[in-house]
């Protein structure tokens, strides 16, 4: 009879084609579900633009390539991942639309209905879909069994990880070494089970499953000696890298030209994950320029009749890979600095002007950045620029500070929603900013730019540290 993993595998198998195809056929079954509820009739444009719709949804609405990065998130971040790109699929359903001129075929209580009742079908499937992983992958009773050979600090962090992340599915059982445990440190969790020597007949006696090779890549004898003793047992093999003692940004591994390799320090935001972005900033930015057009023609003039100089203050930053762009922001000084040396403004700064003290105030100033990311040069969120001179002070000063600029500068980033704003009287004020820049580039997505927009719109007014 098959064991508890061929059961699993065909459970896992049976989920993630659910997983794949249901919520296309949702995304196109609620559009004819849409339009047969006021009927408008079917036609072959209505197939076309359900058959897009189809292959949108494949694109973006697929699941990542790795359930247990799925089953691990929180609840409500699996909402706003689906939420966020079902509105990104539909947004771009419009845009074919409009430029096909077909969007009339469609009246405007078909679209809305779709709009409404695609992700209300959607996000229950997902949770539902997302929770019968969960329990089967995090099943103590299907956990592989594993080892690693070698103790150092990527073993280490790897073995912590496994057993604060049941959706891995693994069960470490110790470490195997030629020194003591003295000299190694162990915790009492994990084990020394042996010298590497012993490694094979404990793999058979205990129908270990996975094995993690751990040594330096110095050590190639006992490494091939260490391969070579285990080609007699039915485990799988990885090799590990010593690279988890560093500090990484968004390290996975490559292949260039057919040589594996390991990228170390890399953006985010990278083929469908660029596009996905993009589209977000832009559809955003642009439904909120037209939203909010009245109040920035009306600041606009408040300015010109309040204060001698230009409307809009512009200034060199930096921007993706560290290349000059100019920021737009309203005018609030009586000053446009943007030379090798500009003052942060400050409290009760007396360059700051009666209107220019509401708009920071407000964040209002901040608003004619929606056309920087129009442009491409800047994003809805992401490390917020600082000007060319503190950029040039400050990369001298904190490590790893241009790394910041392997994504889009943002309007708002996370630092800006966890209390990072204002003036950075000391290095480690900009320290802190810095990290949460880096953190961000850690652990992008889509949601997490969602959420910091929300946390960005309830913080915006009144912030006492925008001044």
């Amino acid at each position: 009879m098959p064991g508890p993993f061929v059961h699993k595998t065909l459970v896992l198998s049976l989920i993630g084609l659910l997983r794949l195809t249901l919520p296309p056929s949702v995304v196109v079954a609620t559009l004819y579900a849409s339009v047969g509820i006021y009927g408008t009739g079917f036609s072959s444009i209505l197939t076309n633009a359900a058959s897009i719709a189809f292959a949108l949804a494949l694109l973006l609405l697929q699941p990542p390539r790795d359930e247990g990065s799925f089953v691990s998130v929180p609840p409500m971040d699996v909402v706003l991942r689906t939420v966020t790109r079902w509105f990104i699929l539909f947004a771009v359903m419009l845009a074919v639309g409009y430029v096909a001129k077909r969007s009339d075929h469609f009246p405007r209580r078909v679209i809305l209905t779709w709009a409404i009742l695609t992700p209300t079908l959607l996000v229950p499937i997902m949770l539902l879909l997302n929770e019968a992983l969960r329990r089967i992958i995090c099943d103590p009773a299907h956990a592989r069994r594993a080892v690693f050979a070698g103790c150092n600090s990527s073993s280490f962090a790897l073995a912590e990880r496994m057993a604060t992340s049941p959706s891995v599915g693994m069960k470490v059982l110790g470490f195997f070494d030629d020194r003591t445990p003295f000299r190694l440190g162990l915790k009492a969790d994990y084990p020394l089970l042996g010298r590497h020597s012993e490694l094979a007949g404990y793999v058979k006696k205990h129908d270990v499953q996975v094995i993690f090779i751990s040594l330096p890549i110095r050590h190639d004898k006992r490494f091939i000696d260490l391969l070579d003793e285990l080609s007699d047992t039915t485990a799988s093999i990885y090799y590990v890298p010593d690279i988890y003692s560093f500090d990484l940004i968004q390290s996975h591994p490559r292949n260039v030209l057919g040589v594996p390799v390991v990228a170390m320090c890399e953006t985010p935001l990278a083929g469908s994950s660029a596009l996905v972005k993009r589209v977000m900033d832009f559809v955003i930015a642009f439904g909120l320029l037209v939203l909010l057009a009245p109040l920035l023609l009306a600041i606009a003039a408040i300015i010109k009749m309040t204060s001698h100089g230009p409307i809009i203050f512009r200034q060199r930053r930096y921007g993706l890979d560290g290349q000059e762009f100019q920021v737009y922001k309203f005018r609030t000084m009586l000053v446009t600095e943007d030379g090798e040396v500009v003052k942060q403004a400050s409290r009760n700064d007396a360059r700051i002007t009666p209107l220019g003290t509401f708009l920071r105030r407000n964040s209002l100033d901040e608003l004619p950045q929606l056309i920087n990311v129009l442009q491409g040069r800047m994003s809805l969120v992401g490390p917020r620029p600082h000007a060319v001179a503190h950029n040039e002070q400050y990369r001298k000063l904190i490590k790893g500070y241009m790394l910041r600029h392997k994504v889009l500068p943002g309007i708002t980033g996370l630092a800006q929603v966890n209390g990072c704003r204002g003036e950075t009287n000391t290095l480690e004020d900009m320290q802190a900013r810095v990290s949460y820049d880096l953190d961000y580039l850690k652990r992008w997505s889509p949601a997490l730019d969602l959420k910091i927009l929300i946390l960005t719109a309830f913080r915006a007014l009144g912030d006492e540290k925008a001044y």
